[in-house]
């Protein structure tokens, strides 16, 4: 299909190595990106970015790390802000940034720990502030990038027990709305991605102290199941093409109906 190919490109996932992040790369991937996997988990990382290279492999390398595979692993510590700098010294010129990776402690507000809350901030906001600092100015003077930030439908909506991640997601909204305006002349596009209930390893270790939760939460979706990581995956990747270049500033959730705008 014409304008969906990102050969040539290369793309940022941060937390890559998760079930939504490795959803995400593996659709990048299978588009022809090529694709670092960033994680604090560097031997997940390494065997998402080896499962990609194997899947879809790249005539111009054979292994992962090499000039030209199809993806490569990078460790980061999204709370500290020297490995940011040297994340980004070592990713290179990047053209898709995709900040995916997140940080969600479950507690009631008025009994929840500030240092949670620094947490929380450090991870989900901070480090896509940062990232795209040092990114962004490469992207624009190429003249083409994309920044896809994966918020949550908690944000929009409001959740139980999660109310600094909630805040601190919500802050992606303004941040990826005025990089969508600051950014447009450079031929950047940002938009927002906000998964709803989606079928993880995190939302089954929630079912597992409580029984019976995922079932319910299901059956008050409309469309009756979970996500499942690729769903959100699908609308990452087709926001990274060129068919999706008109696009922009946008807030797109991805819930099975539960929110509706």
């Amino acid at each position: 299909m014409r304008g969906m190919s990102l050969q040539g490109r290369t793309a940022v996932v941060t937390g890559g190595a998760g079930a939504i992040g490795g959803a995400i790369c593996r659709d990048l991937a299978s588009l022809g990106a090529h694709v670092i996997v960033a994680d604090i988990d560097g031997s997940a990382a390494a065997a998402t970015a080896a499962a990609l290279t194997g899947a879809f492999p790249d005539p111009a390398a054979a292994e992962p790390g090499a000039p030209g595979a199809r993806a490569r692993h990078l460790t980061v510590d999204l709370a500290d802000p020297a490995s940011i700098e040297e994340f980004c010294a070592r990713a290179g010129p990047v053209d898709i940034l995709v900040h995916n990776a997140g940080v969600s402690i479950v507690e009631p507000f008025v009994t929840s720990d500030p240092e949670h809350w620094d947490l929380m901030w450090r991870v989900n906001l901070r480090a896509p502030m940062l990232l795209t600092k040092l990114l962004l100015p490469g992207m624009t003077g190429r003249g083409w990038g994309r920044l896809v930030f994966v918020s949550s439908d908690g944000a929009r909506a409001g959740s139980g027990g999660e109310g600094a991640y909630a805040a601190t997601k919500a802050g992606l909204f303004g941040l990826a709305k005025t990089l969508a305006r600051e950014a447009a002349r450079g031929n950047v596009t940002s938009n927002v991605v906000c998964p709803g209930p989606t079928d993880t390893p995190m939302l089954r270790r929630v079912d597992a102290e409580k029984p019976g939760l995922v079932d319910k939460i299901a059956k008050g979706i409309p469309l009756r199941r979970l996500g499942a990581p690729e769903d959100v995956a699908g609308l990452v990747a087709y926001l990274c093409t060129d068919r999706a270049a008109y696009v922009t500033g946008q807030t797109l959730s991805v819930s099975g109906g539960v929110t509706m705008h």
